[in-house]
């Protein structure tokens, strides 16, 4: 996920009831708020949001925030079954 300087996603009642997220800083400055709490982002923070938490990401910057989200189980499997499965071939 990438947001601009100034976007927020998510917000006070945006919550995964059945899975974990977690979130890594790939670049980047911003905050998390969880459950009221105030996190403050950097390129290398990893944030786990538990399931049925509530959370917002803003980015508080004047640079992109660039994320990656992992949810456990999958949230949005149905989400990705327009994705085309890609394999390394062998190189030997």
């Amino acid at each position: 996920m990438t947001l601009a300087p100034g976007e927020t996603q998510g917000g006070p009642d945006n919550r995964h009831r059945d899975a974990d997220q977690w979130l890594f800083v790939v670049s980047g400055k911003g905050v998390a708020i969880v459950e009221g709490r105030r996190l403050e982002l950097r390129q290398g923070t990893l944030v786990l949001i538990q399931r049925g938490e509530r959370h917002e990401i803003r980015n508080s910057e004047s640079g992109p925030l660039k994320t990656l989200a992992v949810y456990v189980p999958p949230a949005y499997a149905a989400g990705w079954k327009n994705c085309r499965r890609v394999r390394r071939s062998d190189p030997g």
